[in-house]
């Protein structure tokens, strides 16, 4: 099992920025790749950003290229993604999920690829 927490969501106002957190337990976090994905309510989870477990690929949703970046340290156990530039459309409810992987794929955009999720953190960004 791989417990995960996210943490940094909050309220800002467009433009401003915010990084998230997510803390993993339980396994070596080293044998996981992560991703960020998000959730508006009515909506299927969406793929913001995955990172591979060495840190060696990235893969971002449309959505957040050129505004976000996706971060791991492995000896902290810790995937990150900064997000700048914020617009209202991304508030949502931001999620980090986890999935054993160390292929050549790297990185999974599909939620059903992923084992293990995080509770979630609001982000909301005001106009």
């Amino acid at each position: 099992q791989v417990q995960l927490v996210e943490s940094g969501g909050g309220l800002v106002q467009a433009g401003a920025s915010l990084r998230l957190s997510c803390a993993a337990s339980g396994r070596t976090f080293s044998n996981y790749a992560m991703g960020w994905f998000r959730q508006t309510p009515g909506k299927d989870r969406e793929f913001v950003a995955g990172i591979s477990w060495s840190g060696g690929q990235s893969s971002y949703a449309d959505s957040g290229k050129g505004r976000f970046t996706i971060s791991r340290d492995n000896a902290k156990n810790t995937v990150y993604l900064q997000m700048n530039s914020l617009k209202p459309e991304d508030t949502a409810v931001y999620f980090c999920a986890a999935v054993g992987y160390k292929g050549p794929v790297g990185v999974h955009l599909q939620a059903e690829r992923y084992d293990y999720w995080g509770q979630g953190t609001q982000v909301t960004v005001s106009s």
